[in-house]
């Protein structure tokens, strides 16, 4: 039995770790706290039962999650060695799921093998999709803000693990941040945000580069309107929009991905700017990509109907990149298809180059500038596909394929089985995530050091499962010099 600011909560033990399930960190906001700042929690008396994992958030079934009409999800769960001496305080890992900020939840990742490693983790939900990034003038607070309710909610998070990590054997003063995809926009987007300073003291983003350019709270507010009218709510008023019922919200969600929007308050300027100016939480961080991030999304279109052909392939570029036809039309003779064993595998090439390896560089080079900074490819060409099933080409290090190298995922759709080359590289990935949370710097016994990134040498991690080493090419790799004189940077 563990006591938190809240109540008393009994979590359970599993093999060298004790786990604290289903944690609440927030009200449930729901009704009148829909769409709301997350507020205090309740105090309860007695014992509350923490071995089991809460609802997750709401959201459609995906590669990610699972389908869910919860929103009282405000929950983490925490993770710690099991048997620290008395008054050791472990460095705290707190885990930010990905999942496009419309799916996943804490409950996806298994961080054992971390915790293992010496360190408490601890995994949180938040809102995801209209709930937690719907901006909307009827929902503006007293500043004139709206939107970024899931990035409130994650710093929620973060201060419930100031209050209260101590009581679980956790060092409230050394915390990392670390997230995937959604989940490592999340964490840059809490470094640039001047509310979570002092809440954590290093970041790690896995592909996490694929937004740096967020939209303006104009734009959002512009964007949720449009909503409120999609789901019956022409009056455009917040007590219509906190009377819909969820399952019309999530019939309603805007396809693909949601953003955070700039605001004052959470969000002052977007990521790009954010890092270029220095006007960030100046913590040591480690940034990187997958070699073949965009083939997963690529084959998830393949597997729902829509193939890249030779005849449709400018056009998905033009899709896939929101570029006008002329542009798309340079893309492809810059990525012709006859470079390429197939047209999946030329788009791929596109949007990974496009979405996240060169953006990863342009963070890369900002943050070099004012702090620590790690950069690293995950560079296994066989690493199992968890998500999604075969396909008519091979997946590669795709995105998302470097997550069971550091966590389990129970809810896989495809589990694999690492080879013994592949276990000793996710061993040292361990080492260097967790090293990196106890003292700032990403080391492993028996492989050479991990350079710090610079803008002169641009020097970063590959990771192989033979010997991880130093690569210095990234840029020229990924074609990184026609996407800057493209957008005209």
């Amino acid at each position: 039995m563990t006591h938190t600011a809240d109540g008393a909560v009994r979590g359970l033990v599993k093999g060298e770790v004790d786990e604290f399930l289903g944690v609440p960190y927030a009200a449930p906001p729901v009704g009148a706290l829909r769409w709301q700042p997350p507020q205090s929690v309740a105090r309860w008396a007695g014992v509350r039962d923490a071995t089991r994992f809460a609802p997750d958030c709401a959201q459609s079934a995906g590669i990610f999650g699972q389908a869910s009409t919860s929103e009282d999800c405000l929950y983490l769960n925490v993770y710690t060695p099991s048997h620290q001496q008395a008054g050791a305080h472990s460095p705290v890992m707190v885990w930010i799921h990905g999942g496009q900020l419309t799916g996943g939840a804490g409950s996806f990742y298994d961080p054992t093998a971390l915790v293992a490693d010496g360190v408490t983790v601890v995994t949180i939900n938040y809102r995801l999709g209209a709930l937690g990034f719907l901006a909307h003038q009827a929902l503006a607070d007293a500043h004139g803000q709206s939107g970024d309710y899931g990035l409130m909610d994650q710093q929620a998070a973060l201060r419930w693990v100031q209050r209260n990590i101590a009581g679980f054997g956790g060092n409230p003063h050394n915390v990392t941040v670390f997230g995937q995809s959604a989940g490592g926009v999340s964490a840059l987007a809490q470094a640039a945000s001047p509310q979570a300073k002092g809440l954590f003291q290093r970041v790690i983003a896995q592909s996490g580069t694929y937004s740096l350019a967020q939209p303006t709270l104009a734009a959002a507010e512009a964007s949720g309107k449009t909503f409120a009218d999609k789901v019956g709510c022409a009056d455009q008023t917040a007590a219509c929009l906190r009377n819909v019922p969820v399952s019309t919200l999530l019939a309603n969600q805007t396809d693909g991905y949601y953003l955070p929007n700039i605001n004052t308050e959470v969000l002052p300027r977007s990521l790009e700017t954010a890092f270029a100016t220095g006007h960030f939480n100046r913590v040591p961080v480690i940034n990187g990509t997958n070699h073949d991030e965009w083939r997963l999304s690529v084959a998830a279109g393949e597997l729902a109907g829509y193939p890249v052909t030779a005849d449709n392939y400018q056009s998905m570029i033009s899709s896939t990149l929101g570029i006008s036809a002329a542009q798309a039309e340079a893309v492809a003779t810059e990525y012709p298809l006859t470079a390429y064993p197939s047209p999946a595998l030329a788009l791929s090439a596109v949007g990974t180059d496009a979405k996240f390896a060169c953006t990863a560089l342009i963070l890369d080079r900002s943050a070099s500038r004012f702090v620590p900074t790690y950069a690293y490819e995950f560079n296994d060409q066989n690493a199992p596909e968890n998500f999604l099933p075969s396909v008519g080409f091979p997946y590669g290090a795709a995105h998302g394929s470097e997550l069971q190298y550091l966590l389990g995922l129970p809810h896989a759709a495809f589990p694999g089985a690492l080879s013994a080359q592949q276990q000793h590289l996710a061993a040292v990935m361990k080492t260097y995530w967790t090293n990196f949370a106890k003292h700032g710097v990403p080391a492993a016994s028996g492989t050479s050091s991990w350079p710090h990134f610079s803008g002169h040498t641009q020097k970063m991690r590959s990771l192989v499962p033979s010997v991880s080493h130093t690569e210095s090419d990234f840029a020229h790799t990924h074609n990184c010099g026609f996407w800057t004189a493209l957008q005209g940077g």
